[in-house]
């Protein structure tokens, strides 16, 4: 068995220091395990055979990690998902990426994600299908899900994703592993074309562990974000905390039933910490919320095609973008500017009513997701606009809020169904208030340990003793 498999990033980090083994032993592993393991999951979309291995210094020294297909690393393909930028290299460092490689990671590779991050499944027509580790019919979730199922898998300790309605979190709970959105404008600039949905994202990363998170989140803070400095948090809270929850979806319906009763079992173990949970009543959303989201989706869809229609000789072909970008770049479109700011007055809307809901409490518990995790093509950028609408509607049922408030959240990994599958539980706190939620998360992994549950499908679990 790879003795590092069962690692994060902070331990192994810590044999590079104290000089047990070097950067080159961790990358040349885990390049065994991608190689191994990932044909069957599809998590990498491109390997990194170029990887530099002089003496690494920084806090995760030597550490291999993975990025996301939508941010920039020079030397690799940068497709974002999409036929359209299938040949796609980049060739400068972003400003994220240096201060990444500063801090000592090693990128081995791409990691899979949905059409320009759009849909909450991984599967696109580019790249084809990322699996789920823990049932291989089952969706990773998106659109970060090539770095959840890599995580999950132990392929690697942590890998770079960003959120703009629950990217990182949604994958996260789908796969059973640690997903942090930091509040907006927490972190440096990951020099990416700007746009409403743009404005709504945050980079971040998932993981095993919540230490492997919270670190990440250091190395990556913006000292002149007008929020103040976390640094490393490293302990867990000794604070008794108010928290509020409901159930109800962002769409006014009820989750699975395996969904509640993980969420019913999450209120017992708050108050078995001390800390306080009251029932409040679910926000009254504006009913074109979903629409309002579909719509800013479709802006920045639009913007990426406009640029391209600018800068080359023929316009962008039906050919290159899946028929769901191109659905709602028409909602965009045929929305026209009066709609686009109906769209922004809707969230603005939405995010006030949120806060007056929250005010007084100190987190928000909900599920993370409304169910256990979809089957593949269940949320396929090729079914038709009005079925993949309404499903989209029914999947991204929580985590849209806090990217429209601009508020941290988490999913953490605390349940596993009936069916084995793992369902994620969300904990949110007020813009800036990042330190409170990895604390918390910090008292939730010592109480309910997820460090050995590992999915069917991983390195561990194929390869280990178990």
């Amino acid at each position: 068995m790879d003795p590092f498999a069962e690692m994060d990033g902070v331990d192994q980090a810590r044999l590079v220091a104290r000089g047990e083994v070097s950067a080159a032993e961790l990358v040349e592993a885990c390049l065994r395990r991608i190689e191994t393991l990932d044909p069957l999951l599809g998590s990498v979309v491109e390997v990194n055979r170029n990887v530099p291995l002089l003496r690494t210094t920084g806090e995760f020294q030597g550490v291999p990690f993975l990025v996301k297909d939508v941010l920039p690393w020079p030397g690799l393909r940068c497709s974002v998902g999409s036929r359209l930028f299938a040949h796609n290299f980049a060739r400068n460092e972003t400003a994220l990426g240096k201060r990444l490689t500063q801090a000592g990671l090693v990128c081995v590779g791409k990691s899979a994600m949905s059409e320009f991050g759009l849909l909450a499944s991984t599967e696109s027509v580019l790249e084809g299908v990322t699996h789920n580790p823990w049932d291989l019919s089952r969706s990773a979730a998106g659109s970060s899900g090539g770095s959840a199922a890599a995580v999950a898998a132990g392929l690697v300790p942590l890998a770079y994703g960003n959120d703009g309605g629950g990217s990182i979190r949604m994958p996260a709970s789908a796969c059973g592993v640690f997903g942090f959105k930091p509040s907006r404008g927490r972190t440096i600039s990951n020099d990416l074309p700007t746009s409403d949905l743009l404005e709504m994202t945050s980079d971040g990363c998932v993981s095993r562990s919540v230490r492997d998170s919270a670190l990440f989140l250091s190395l990556i803070e913006d000292p002149s974000s007008g929020l103040a400095s976390m640094g490393f948090v490293d302990a867990p809270t000794s604070k008794r905390l108010r928290v509020a929850t409901w159930v109800r979806t962002m769409s006014g319906s009820e989750p699975h039933p395996s969904v509640s009763a993980a969420h019913a079992q999450t209120i017992e173990d708050l108050r078995g910490l001390g800390h306080v949970v009251d029932f409040v009543p679910p926000p009254n959303f504006d009913s074109q919320l979903g629409e309002a989201l579909l719509l800013i989706a479709g802006a920045a869809a639009a913007g990426i095609v406009n640029v391209q229609d600018r800068s080359r000789r023929d316009p962008v072909q039906e050919s290159e973008l899946e028929p769901f970008t191109w659905a709602l770049i028409d909602v965009f479109l045929t929305a026209g500017p009066r709609g686009h700011e109906e769209a922004r007055a809707t969230l603005r809307s939405a995010s006030r009513v949120y806060r007056a809901a929250t005010v007084g409490y100190d987190v928000l518990l909900t599920p993370t997701l409304a169910s256990e995790p979809w089957r593949i093509g269940y949320l396929s950028g090729l079914l038709p606009h009005g079925v993949l609408r309404e499903r989209v509607s029914e999947c991204v049922a929580y985590t849209p809020l806090q990217n429209i408030v601009g508020a941290p959240a988490m999913s953490v990994p605390l349940h596993v169904s009936d069916h084995d599958l793992p369902i994620g539980m969300q904990f949110t706190a007020a813009l800036g208030n990042d330190a409170l939620l990895l604390e918390l998360a910090y008292q939730l992994e010592a109480a309910h340990p997820w460090k050995s549950r590992w999915p069917r499908y991983s390195i561990p679990a194929l390869f280990g003793s178990r």
